[in-house]
């Protein structure tokens, strides 16, 4: 019976954390500029594809989708996991 418990914690887990880290950074900025949020910091992703190339076009698509919505950035802090780069979180601010 726990096991069974685990097994259903696990796969829940699995599939929120999906959902939360597959949102797209235009879909970020569409919805902080229709909350009118002052800041917004997102994840962008950069274990998935060409470490170099693939996170420099996965920035550059965030800042593109949230500069046209009115903001700039603020902040890039790397995310780094047992020496390899997972991500980025970058934190923007709406334009005044």
């Amino acid at each position: 019976m726990k096991k069974l418990a685990l097994l259903s914690l696990l796969l829940v887990s699995q599939f929120a954390s999906a959902g939360l880290f597959s949102k797209n950074p235009a879909k970020s900025a569409e919805e902080a500029a229709a909350a009118a949020m002052p800041a917004v910091t997102i994840f962008v992703d950069a274990s998935w594809g060409f470490r170099k190339q693939g996170a420099a076009n996965s920035l550059s698509e965030a800042h593109g989708a949230f500069y046209a919505r009115g903001y700039h950035v603020v902040s890039v802090q790397p995310y780094v996991e047992n020496s390899d780069l997972i991500g980025f979180f970058v934190t923007y601010e709406r334009n005044r």
